[in-house]
């Protein structure tokens, strides 16, 4: 039996990284661990765009554009969402997650969630460059796999984008 796998090649590969500018002081270091991870796998600095968002959930519609653009071969979504003392984490949680999801499968561009859920800041900026390592990179590497996985799988018969 064989198996279908995408690769971490991404020379020439555009992609776009939609960041919420709350929590900013979090989202930055997942941006930055996003960029380093794809100049690393030889993206140029050119072929990444950065575009922030108000919000976390105003990620989807910005990515959804990004994405229905067939300009970028992924787009990554970064932002970081802290519990407070109220139910407004757990809508704007499940909305972001939604949003992005269907941004990719409206699209047929996988659309990456790199959106941490936290319970606090100290566990939002271990997750973000701290102990548990850059969550923007983690999504830069599965974005640059899905962009290839994608290359290597049938095209939609009906010429559609899923």
């Amino acid at each position: 039996m064989t198996g279908t796998e995408g690769g971490f090649e991404a020379r020439g590969r555009r992609f776009a990284v939609v960041a919420s500018r709350f929590n900013e002081v979090v989202v930055r270091q997942l941006v930055e661990g996003a960029s380093s991870c794809l100049r690393r796998h030889g993206v140029s600095q050119e072929d990444v765009e950065v575009v922030w968002a108000p919000g976390a959930f105003e990620l989807p519609l910005v990515a959804r554009r990004l994405a229905s653009s067939r300009v970028y071969d992924a787009v990554i979504c970064l932002g970081a969402i802290i519990r407070g003392e109220t139910s407004h984490f757990d809508y704007v949680a499940s909305e972001c997650a939604r949003g992005i999801r269907e941004a990719g499968m409206e699209t047929g561009v996988p659309v990456l969630f790199g959106v941490l859920t936290t319970d606090d800041l100290e566990q939002a900026l271990e997750r973000a460059g701290g102990k548990h390592g850059n969550k923007g990179w983690d999504a830069a590497m599965a974005a640059m796999e899905m962009a290839d996985l994608m290359d290597r799988l049938p095209k939609p018969a009906d010429g559609g984008t899923t």
